[in-house]
């Protein structure tokens, strides 16, 4: 790839809305990235799995960042994902949930499941207390510190 090629390319990325970018054939391998303006919660890294790179517009940015920051006013402790997969509240479809809004939870227990890369990841309590809100629905897909759950 020529010099010419990649300041193109380069410029190309870098007005997209991607954060991330690869390109590799067998002479040449390239990856680009730059940081995107939306705010992560720690999480548990403990499984975390390879991230799913998603172009956000940025309205939805915003959108993204107040609906962080509105389970955050409410108090409690909030358990997010640690990656980016599909939320299931249950073991499986004819299962019933895990936890529901009410039940008392000890840390170490497990509340849901994120799918990932056809990986099935438990997500545990990281706190003792009470279910006060289930932030997501069953089936829906989350991003990486996107609050799941706030337990008082």
């Amino acid at each position: 790839m020529e010099l010419e090629q990649l300041l193109k390319l380069i410029n190309t990325v870098s007005d997209s809305k991607l954060t991330e970018f690869k390109y590799e054939t067998e002479d040449v391998c390239i990856k680009m990235g730059k940081e995107s303006s939306v705010k992560v919660v720690a999480a548990d890294t403990q499984a975390a799995a390879p991230a799913v790179v998603q172009a956000v517009a940025p309205g939805e940015v915003q959108e993204a960042e107040n609906a962080s920051e509105e389970p955050k006013e409410q108090g409690g402790k909030l358990v997010t994902s640690p990656l980016v997969g599909t939320f299931y509240a249950a073991p499986s479809e004819d299962a019933d949930p895990y936890v529901q809004v009410g039940d008392t939870v000890k840390k170490g227990q497990v509340l849901a499941i994120v799918e990932a890369m056809k990986l099935m990841n438990e997500i545990e309590s990281e706190y003792d207390g009470t279910i006060e809100e289930i932030l997501v629905e069953n089936g829906q897909g989350v991003e990486y510190g996107q609050p799941l759950f706030r337990i008082r």
